[in-house]
Parts: C-alpha cells; structure tokens; sequence
C-alpha cells in the first residue's frame, strides 16, 4: 500500500492578534487536494480572519502555514497566488471600472501560478461562470450576485491549487446556490482544494467531507457537519445553552 500524499495546507496553531485580543488563537487543520473543508461559526469566531492569514493578507503572529510542503511565513498575497492560493472576498473588489473580460485577463496575466505555461481560457471561464454575456460590461454596472461570479472567475483564473472562498453564497437565489454548488463541486472532483467560510449549512452540506467549527478564535469541533448539529457545545455556540441538551 502506498503512503497517503501530505496534505497541500497545513496550519499549524495559527495566532493572529489585534492588539490585545486573539481573533486566531492556536487553529490547526489540516486539507489535502481534492478536498473540501467549511469553515463556520458565529459572527466573530475567527473564520475570516483564518482565510485572511492563509492567504497572506494579515501576518500571523504565531504557528505556521505550509503549501505543499513549504513555510508560506510573511509571503505576500501574489506570490501566495503565483504558488497556487487564491481567495473570494465576502465583498467582491473588482476594478470598477474596467470590464468583465479585463478584469479576468488581468488577474490571468498577474496572478497565474508559477509553472502554469498555457494561459487560463478565459471565453471557457466566463462562459462556465455564466459571465459570457456580461464579458464587455463594466465591473461596476453588475449586481451583487453577479460580481461575486466575477470574483470567482478572477481567483479561478490565476490557476490556483487551493481556493479560499469566503462567503461566497451570500445573496445568491436558490438556483444561483445550487449552480455555484455544482460548480465548486466540480473544481474539488479536479484536485482543487478548498477552504470554504459559510453561515449557509445547506450550501456547505451539498460540498463538504468535513466541517471545522469555531468559536473566539478556536476549532470546537471537527468532523461531518451533521455530526457537528447534534455535537452539545455546537449547538450551544450558535443556539445558547437552553438548546445543548
């Protein structure tokens, strides 16, 4: 039998302070190509913070990140892009004012992950995305589901081996969730890794092997998320402890 590959992430008792307070305190996880982990808690809990220190945003001030093997330190978000990370942002940041078409093309040119040869196919990208029509419109004139599908296509077209994706659901109609499910689906089912940050379980549940549930900056539980609504101190973080049993 062959040795199980070492996983493309690894944290490893993460810290990130704002001053005196500990938004990560101590996370650790781990997450292999393929694979698809939700992260989810309270409003406040850490999980925006955790994505934005994986992905170079925020330095951490303590633990440790590692990409397929390699210390990512205080690395800068592009050089974690040019290595295979990128992310979504809860609140899309387009170039307002260039169009569709450019703004994928740019992250393409700028962002492609080192050793990737061949450009992203961004007509492919768009049209996956359901973009193709809206490819000469400006970034600006899209509504907010739209631009979260723009934010997608940006990250999607630097090549990345692991996405970050940060609520990425929110706002969407039932139609447009189960496309964007079926989507990030298909990328896990590639080899893609993913991180997703979800308040929405119905979303997570249709993608995750397995959950990470956290409250003031630490993991709580870990395993399947209909494991993690019977779990007593799950449901008392989101519910209040008249609910845990």
């Amino acid at each position: 039998m062959s040795p199980e590959p070492p996983p493309l992430l690894a944290v490893d008792r993460l810290v990130k302070r704002f001053g005196g307070f500990r938004a990560l305190d101590g996370v650790s996880f781990s997450l292999k190509a393929g694979e698809v982990l939700g992260l989810v808690g309270p409003n406040g809990s850490g999980k925006t913070t955790c994505i934005n220190t994986i992905s170079g945003l925020y330095p951490p001030d303590g633990g440790a990140v590692r990409f397929a093997g390699e210390r990512l330190g205080g690395l800068a978000p592009h050089r974690r892009a040019r290595l295979g990370i990128n992310r979504t942002f809860q609140s899309p940041r387009p170039f307002a004012s260039l169009t569709v078409r450019q703004n994928v093309a740019l992250a393409a040119a700028y962002g492609r992950r080192r050793g990737v040869d061949e450009p992203v196919s961004l007509a492919a990208l768009l049209a996956m995305l359901e973009l193709d029509h809206l490819a000469e419109r400006r970034a600006e004139d899209l509504n907010s589901a739209q631009q979260k599908q723009l934010d997608l296509a940006r990250a999607l077209a630097t090549g990345p081996r692991l996405l970050l994706v940060d609520e990425l659901a929110a706002g969407l109609n039932p139609a447009e969730l189960t496309r964007m499910a079926e989507r990030l689906a298909a990328l896990a089912r590639g080899g893609m890794a993913l991180l997703v940050v979800e308040h929405l379980l119905s979303f997570l549940d249709r993608l995750t092997d397995r959950v990470i549930v956290m409250n003031a900056g630490r993991e709580i539980f870990e395993g399947s998320l209909a494991a993690a609504t019977r779990n007593p101190e799950v449901v008392r973080v989101f519910l209040g402890s008249d609910h845990a049993g």
